[in-house]
């Protein structure tokens, strides 16, 4: 039996999202169970172990987020002994963040993780669907912001 499908388009839309954000807060969950970070934690250690030194800033542009935003999950992966945190020689009110050598063992990690999940479903699409998605998602996170 097939289940009851919305007649508008933007619930179908939103049913699709919801699954989505579900699906990524239950892997989430597990990756905390089995290798120590959730999602978002994995997220801000894949983009230090890309870019060694970033400061604050650097990674909240980089996930289009407020700085403060990021305060949290750097302050629990420091205090995790996951990053390093040191004043920028060059201007003490900076702090750049790098991996310690446990962060860098779950920047390898591919298994069960978020990313290891987009992989698959990237491979599974043609690169301009890829871009549409991209697309769409980008101004529905706009549209979502807007007035706030």
């Amino acid at each position: 039996m097939k289940s009851w499908q919305p007649q508008s388009e933007a619930l179908q839309y939103m049913q699709k999202v919801w699954a989505l954000a579900h699906a990524l807060d239950v892997r989430s969950k597990r990756m905390a169970r089995t290798i120590g970070v959730t999602g978002p934690q994995r997220l801000v250690l894949r983009l230090i172990g890309e870019m060694p030194g970033a400061t604050a800033g650097m990674l909240a542009r980089s996930l289009d987020l407020h700085a403060s935003t990021l305060t949290g999950v750097l302050s629990r992966l420091e205090a995790r002994r996951l990053i390093t945190r040191r004043v920028d020689p060059e201007d003490r009110r900076r702090v750049r963040f790098s991996l310690t050598a446990a962060g860098r063992r779950i920047d390898r990690e591919r298994s069960g993780t978020v990313e290891a999940a987009v992989r698959r479903a990237l491979s599974r699409v043609s690169d301009q669907k890829a871009s549409a998605s991209e697309e769409v998602m980008a101004i529905l996170v706009e549209e979502l912001l807007r007035d706030l």
